[in-house]
């Protein structure tokens, strides 16, 4: 095949690249800093798009579609948050392009299309979008608005890791409005919910939920909500995040509404989002050295079938056999491939689509037809059985859902294996160049100390568990009072 990867223990970020090219989900592109999601990679963000999708609008959500650019006077004008995107921003500033007259077949802009206001293409859509409900909100009648759109979005990256960090990548991303603040806290509380069953339920990742520090929160927002995801090097991933922005973008933009006593009063917000670096946190969670492992329920494909034979005849019969059971298995919702293409030999797809992560394999042969079996391979422990034909879309049916389980299972045990407590400076450095992981250990709550851990360990404080159990301790920095432990970790 031609398609060695590289060890995970050797070279982590290599075998994640190996993973991603070879597996066919993503590759580099003529456009420094950008990627292209191929097919198969993009089956997989439309199945976890979709079951997200649904989530949303059964708590009421609905899509829409917001400009890709913001005039940079919107953009400034909600101050926290123009400075925290600043650095990352791509600025257009002109419109047009003319003929070099110096040098033919040569483009330049053409100085006199100058754009009269600047434009910045969305980093995040705050601005855009609360400018928009400024005209939409008069009234508690015209809310709650519960918006949510699937975009694209740029934040200026050079340094390039596929699915990870990228300068332009896919995203959705809600923005709500709310006439009180319990209201726009329980929906920042409520999405969360919604992320976290998704990454364990679909995903089989576990995750913890938590608040971020003052430091780590969103630009603008007053609470920042995360779940947070171990990969298999011992580094965590943030894996989506809600914010309760108070008033702060209304106030920004003016957005008020007469409340049910006829005062008038500034809107409350969310927003909240999730990435295609999902796709990265699923990679590097799951998978090995023989390619990556999909979590069945949002697998861009579930089953293959691979026909084995000798001769016309013995193609016909295995094909026949083979579309019995590819329509047994697409009755229950499952979806399958066969696999008859005759340019590659069995044991080549077989290798094939173990590097993809196809959950489940089936060969059949003339022989199997014969004794009513077929051999069933699953991807994520190697097993390989005869099983019986009678039936076989149920039993099919339910080793996925045991591979969905299982898979969930393996990620939590290394999980719990990796989240340790450090009472001290010494081992809490000596942790994470040793095991990495989560540390739980007691911070004093300021920000100085908060950078200072950060610039000499490299690790950061990933979120306050809200099952949080309060604990009276000393700052591991500092040996200032603490009330409770909170969970550092390097991160991707």
């Amino acid at each position: 095949m031609g398609k060695v990867i590289t060890s995970m223990k050797e070279d982590y970020a290599q075998w994640y690249n190996d993973l991603v090219i070879k597996g066919e989900l993503a590759d580099y592109s003529a456009v420094r800093g950008c990627m292209v999601i191929k097919p198969y990679g993009y089956a997989l963000w439309e199945n976890m798009r979709d079951a997200l999708d649904k989530m949303f609008k059964d708590t009421g959500h609905v899509n829409a579609y917001f400009p890709l650019f913001v005039p940079k006077s919107l953009f400034e004008a909600e101050e926290a948050n123009a400075e925290g995107f600043a650095k990352e921003c791509a600025v257009v500033t002109h419109y047009r392009l003319k003929s070099d007259p110096d040098a033919k077949g040569k483009l330049i802009v053409d100085p006199e299309a100058k754009l009269e206001e600047e434009l910045i293409v969305r980093p995040t859509s705050e601005a855009i979008i609360w400018n928009t409900y400024k005209g939409w909100i008069q009234s508690y009648r015209d809310l709650p608005i519960l918006i949510n759109q699937w975009s694209n979005v740029v934040r200026w990256e050079m340094r390039t890791r596929l699915f990870l960090r990228t300068a332009e990548f896919l995203w959705q991303e809600g923005h709500t409005a709310h006439a009180s603040k319990p209201e726009a806290e329980a929906e920042a509380k409520l999405i969360l919910d919604l992320y976290a069953d998704f990454a364990e339920n679909w995903m089989a990742l576990p995750v913890i939920k938590g608040i971020k520090s003052a430091n780590e929160r969103f630009a603008g927002a007053e609470e920042t909500y995360c779940i947070e995801a171990m990969m298999q090097d011992g580094k965590a991933l943030q894996a989506g995040t809600t914010h309760f922005l108070g008033q702060n973008f209304a106030k920004a933009f003016d957005v008020k509404f007469s409340d049910r006593d006829n005062k008038l009063d500034y809107v409350w917000a969310t927003s909240w989002g999730v990435s295609t670096r999902l796709i990265g946190a699923l990679v590097m969670a799951h998978s090995d050295d023989d390619g990556l492992i999909m979590p069945p329920k949002i697998a861009p494909l579930q089953v293959v079938i691979v026909p084995v034979y000798k001769s016309d005849e013995q193609r016909s019969a295995v094909s026949e056999k083979a579309n019995e059971i590819v329509r047994s298995l697409k009755a229950l919702g499952i979806s399958v491939k066969y696999d008859d293409n005759d340019n590659a030999r069995p044991g080549w797809k077989f290798a094939e689509y173990e590097m993809k992560g196809v959950p489940v394999r089936i060969a059949i042969g003339a022989r199997d037809i014969e004794k009513n079996v077929v051999e069933v391979a699953r991807r994520d422990t190697k097993e390989k059985k005869a099983v019986s034909m009678d039936g076989l879309a149920v039993q099919i049916q339910n080793l996925l859902n045991e591979i969905q389980q299982n898979i969930y299972h393996k990620a939590l045990q290394y999980r719990e294996a990796h989240i340790t407590k450090a009472d001290n400076w010494e081992d809490f450095l000596n942790l994470l160049d040793d095991k990495g992981g989560f540390i739980a250990a007691h911070w004093d709550g300021s920000a100085e100390t908060e950078e200072n851990i950060k610039d000499i360990s490299k690790a950061t404080i990933r979120c306050i568990p809200l099952n949080n159990e309060k604990e009276e301790g000393r700052c591991i920095f500092t040996g200032n009072p603490s009330s409770q432990r909170v969970l550092f970790a390097r991160a991707y």
